[in-house]
């Protein structure tokens, strides 16, 4: 992986973690447990995608839309797994 794609792959995790945390009722966890949340979303929003067959498309939105998708998913199960410990 070239190191231009690693930056621009970190920045989409960062940005859907951000948007993510901003969408969510209830409230984030912070900016920076936001973000982390948003980094970790964007391999699994990339995962299930590729996972389901279906391919986002090149290019910014699709991409950021991939990994808010994850986000949202990582969010919504932090949520589920903190409300019973």
């Amino acid at each position: 992986m070239e190191f231009g794609m690693f930056v621009s792959w970190v920045v989409v995790g960062l940005l859907a973690g951000w948007l993510a945390g901003f969408v969510m009722k209830g409230g984030g966890y912070g900016l920076i447990g936001d973000l982390v949340l948003g980094l970790v979303g964007s391999i699994v929003g990339g995962w299930i995608f590729r996972a389901l067959g279906v391919s986002a498309g090149g290019g910014l939105f699709p991409t950021v839309y991939v990994a808010f998708v994850g986000a949202v998913i990582v969010l919504v199960a932090q949520r589920k797994v903190w409300a019973h410990a």
